[in-house]
């Protein structure tokens, strides 16, 4: 059980470090809380819900989804997102090659929630991707790259995924 709150603390380590990094700059320029921000808060939320709970990768997701959903003028847009097959890096980590649509009608960003999954179904990883300023109309692609080197036969689904 140990070894698994350790994990899971990693993991969502992790996915806090891509959002980070992905996200480092963005402001909506007014001072306010731009969607943007509110990913990265999402971000320094799972960090800090993985450092205290209990079962950590729940208390994590759980606190994504709900900045996920405190997004201003987000909307729920997850049949919008495909992803590929899963693959194995250079460096071990598990990656999935995802695809966006821009439905609306001007130029949008997303923030799409990946979890990976073992052939049992049991939780591997997830990682919390960004694509930014997506043409109306067009579509984007981003990766979504594993923290740690996963075992067995992998899976990935979209768990979440705003479009904003």
């Amino acid at each position: 059980m140990a070894y698994r709150k350790r994990w899971a603390a990693g993991a969502t380590l992790a996915a806090v470090t891509l959002a980070g990094t992905v996200l480092t700059g963005c402001s909506d320029g007014d001072g306010e809380d731009s969607p943007a921000r509110s990913v990265s808060e999402a971000a320094s939320a799972v960090e800090s819900a993985a450092s205290s709970a209990t079962d950590a990768w729940a208390s994590a997701t759980a606190e994504a989804g709900r900045k996920l959903d405190d997004i201003r003028d987000g909307v729920n847009v997850k049949d919008d997102v495909r992803l590929g097959s899963t693959a194995t890096d250079g460096d071990g980590r598990t990656t999935v090659v995802l695809t966006v649509e821009n439905t609306a009608g001007s130029e949008k960003s997303f923030a799409v929630l990946v979890e990976f999954e073992g052939s049992d179904g049991g939780f591997q990883d997830a990682v919390l991707v960004q694509v930014p300023d997506v043409p109306s109309g067009e579509t984007a692609e981003a990766t979504a790259r594993s923290s740690h080197d996963l075992s067995g036969e992998v899976s990935a689904e979209v768990a979440r995924a705003v479009r904003y």
